[in-house]
């Protein structure tokens, strides 16, 4: 949990994918947030968290559907959903959330 603190408390936008190994739609989500990492690069740090390995992380966060993904910046949620996300959509979230002052 510290570690998990320490890593969403950065400066730069920091994107999490709660997901499951038995989620279709997270297996879709899989490619794209690989292609998605290509794209913004060092811009933006993407991790993963399995909701199976992490249940007390999930419960905190109150996640409660796969995927669910949340944008965080300096520890504060700047965005949060469920459901797959298109990678264009993503990755103007992301630009705005590195650029602004929030």
């Amino acid at each position: 949990m510290a570690k998990f603190s320490e890593i969403i408390n950065k400066d730069k936008p920091v994107l999490v994918d709660f997901f499951a190994t038995w989620c279709g739609p997270c297996k879709m989500m899989e490619p794209m947030l690989r292609q998605l990492k290509e794209r913004v690069g060092d811009k933006a740090s993407i991790i993963k968290i399995d909701v199976d390995k992490n249940p007390q992380l999930a419960t905190q966060l109150q996640v409660r559907g796969v995927p669910t993904l949340i944008l965080y910046k300096n520890g504060r949620v700047q965005w949060r959903a469920s459901g797959v996300q298109q990678i264009d959509f993503l990755q103007n979230l992301i630009e705005q959330n590195r650029n602004g002052d929030s």
